[in-house]
C-alpha cells in the first residue's frame, strides 16, 4: 500500500513539471547577422557583458564566416572593456594565430599592447596619480613588444604613431624603473649591483630623461668599489653630455603625450 501511495505521488510531481511551459530562446531562429547585429549594438551602448555573450553564441552556432571573424575581433576588445585582460589577449591571440593574414590583424596587436599598457591600473590608481615607473615593469615590456611588432610589421596601420607614441612613453618608464632599482642598491651599499643596473640603462635606454641619473650613479658607484677612472669616465660622459645636469636624487614621472584619439 505503502509504494503505491509513492507511485502516485511521484506521477503527480511528474505530470505538474510537464505543466510548467518551457523557457523560450527567443535566439533560437537567428541569423549569423543577426547575432553579430545585436553584439554590435550592445558594443556600441557600452554593454560589454551583453556584446561578449551575443559574440559567443554566435560563434558557437556560425563558427566559419565573416561574421564570426569579426566577432572574434571585436569579442577581444570587449573582454578588454570588460576588465577582463586575460580573456582579451587570449582571444586577440587566437585571432592572429587562426588569421595571420587578415587585414584587420594589425588591430589585434594594438590592442594587445593596449591590453598590457593599461595592465595594473586598479580602480583607485584610475582616479589617483601614481608614478609608472615604479610599478612592475612585467606588463609594459609585453606591451612594448606588443606595439614594436605592430609598427615593424604593418609600419603603415593607422594604428602606428600612436603605437610609437607609447612607445616612447614606456620606454622612458622602463629606463626610470631601473634607475629606481639601481638608487635601492645604492642605498644598501650594493654598489656593483647599482652600477649595472646604471650601464644597464645608458647602453639600452640611450636619449631617455633616465640617461643622466645613471651615469650619476655610476660615477658614484664606482667611486665606492675604489674604479677611479671608471667613476671619472661616467663623470665626463655626463658632464659633456649633460652640462646643465643636477642630481636630485628623484627620479622623473613620465607624463603621456598627446595621443592620436583611437576608436575599435
Amino acid at each position: 500500500m505503502r509504494t503505491f501511495g509513492l507511485l502516485i505521488i511521484a506521477s503527480l510531481i511528474l505530470s505538474g513539471c510537464s505543466l510548467i511551459p518551457k523557457q523560450i530562446d527567443v535566439t533560437e531562429d537567428w541569423s549569423a547577422s543577426k547575432f553579430y547585429s545585436e553584439g554590435k549594438k550592445a558594443l556600441s551602448e557600452g554593454d560589454f557583458e551583453e556584446a561578449i555573450k551575443y559574440y559567443e553564441q554566435l560563434e558557437a552556432r556560425y563558427p566559419f564566416g565573416k561574421y564570426a571573424q569579426q566577432a572574434q575581433i571585436e569579442i577581444a576588445y570587449a573582454y578588454y572593456k570588460f576588465d577582463e585582460p586575460e580573456s582579451a589577449l587570449i582571444a586577440a591571440d587566437r585571432f592572429i594565430k587562426l588569421h595571420p593574414r587578415h587585414p584587420n590583424v594589425d588591430y589585434l596587436y594594438y590592442l594587445k599592447g593596449l591590453v598590457n599598457f593599461n595592465a595594473g591600473k586598479d580602480l583607485i590608481s584610475r582616479y589617483i596619480p601614481q608614478d609608472p615607473t615604479q610599478r612592475d615593469p612585467g606588463a609594459a615590456r609585453k606591451s612594448f613588444d606588443d606595439f614594436s611588432i605592430l609598427v615593424r610589421k604593418y609600419p603603415d596601420s593607422k594604428y602606428a604613431e600612436d603605437a610609437r607614441q607609447r612607445m616612447l612613453y614606456l620606454r622612458n618608464n622602463l629606463a626610470e624603473y631601473e634607475i629606481h632599482v639601481a638608487r635601492y642598491y645604492m642605498k644598501r651599499e650594493a654598489y656593483l649591483a647599482a652600477s649595472n643596473r646604471a650601464k644597464y640603462v645608458v647602453e639600452n635606454y640611450q636619449k631617455t630623461t633616465a640617461v643622466p641619473k645613471a651615469l650619476t650613479v655610476m660615477a658614484k658607484a664606482y667611486e665606492a668599489i675604489g674604479l677611479d677612472q671608471l667613476s671619472k669616465d661616467a663623470t665626463r660622459v655626463l658632464e659633456k653630455n649633460y652640462p646643465n645636469y643636477q642630481d636630485n636624487g628623484a627620479v622623473t614621472k613620465v607624463e603621456e603625450s598627446s595621443w592620436i584619439p583611437w576608436k575599435p
